[in-house]
């Protein structure tokens, strides 16, 4: 599996383009700048022996289709640079701990961590798939485009109240994350310039598509990304 077999976007920025590659699931490259950055790098959706090596990988949460540690094996070298959250830290060896509002530069790129939670979707036991500071969204600059991989997460009031966000991932995996009714309430409260539902499982992506179509300031893209 090959990178040309995967999507890729280009974006200009102020500084650059940014390319964005779909790898599948949670999983998603930027390249910027000759830098490489993944995040969730799984290996069920990529060969990452075929990959680029990793400059930088954020990791959003502790969940094995977001932390798999044979991808980051395959990927990292002795100079990449990991950022997670605080419950990877066992898994993890000598990465960036980093916790919900925290902001840092890393590798020349100013990062920010937000919440990443479920307020509706629960176990049979009661608890959050995801409960709140366990995980991590983060918010990358890339020279003057903001974009958002928000994690695994439902429509938190956190996430209603960004702006200036250029680019939005956002999950759409039932039972786990949003419905598409959810993603469309938190893109228009965001109004990102570019929407990419992401993790969407067996979502019906069209149905976002169909409740944003009187949005067109918001531009939804759907890719290979279930």
């Amino acid at each position: 599996m090959r990178l040309k077999t995967f999507e890729t976007d280009t974006i200009g920025t102020s500084e650059g383009d940014l390319q964005i590659t779909a790898l599948g699931h949670g999983s998603l490259l930027f390249t910027y700048h000759g830098t490489q950055i993944y995040v969730d790098p799984f290996s069920r959706v990529a060969d990452y022996t075929l990959l680029p090596k990793a400059d930088l990988v954020l990791i959003t949460h502790d969940h094995r289709d977001h932390l798999d540690p044979e991808a980051l094996a395959r990927i990292r070298t002795s100079a990449t640079e990991i950022v997670h959250p605080e419950r990877c830290r066992e898994k993890v060896q000598d990465g960036i701990l980093m916790r919900n509002g925290e902001r840092r530069v890393v590798h020349g790129l100013t990062i920010e961590a937000i919440p990443a939670y479920n307020i509706v979707h629960t176990r049979e036991s009661g608890e959050p798939f995801h409960p709140r500071g366990h995980g991590n969204g983060y918010i990358v600059a890339f020279g003057n485009l903001r974009v958002l991989v928000a994690g695994d997460t439902e429509n938190t009031p956190e996430l209603k109240a960004l702006r200036d966000i250029d680019v939005a991932f956002l999950p759409m995996n039932l039972p786990y994350t949003m419905t598409p009714k959810m993603v469309a309430e938190v893109a228009v409260a965001m109004r990102p310039r570019i929407l990419y539902p992401y993790h969407y499982g067996t979502s019906d992506t069209s149905r976002l598509v169909e409740l944003l179509k009187d949005r067109p300031e918001i531009e939804v893209r759907i890719r290979r990304l279930a």
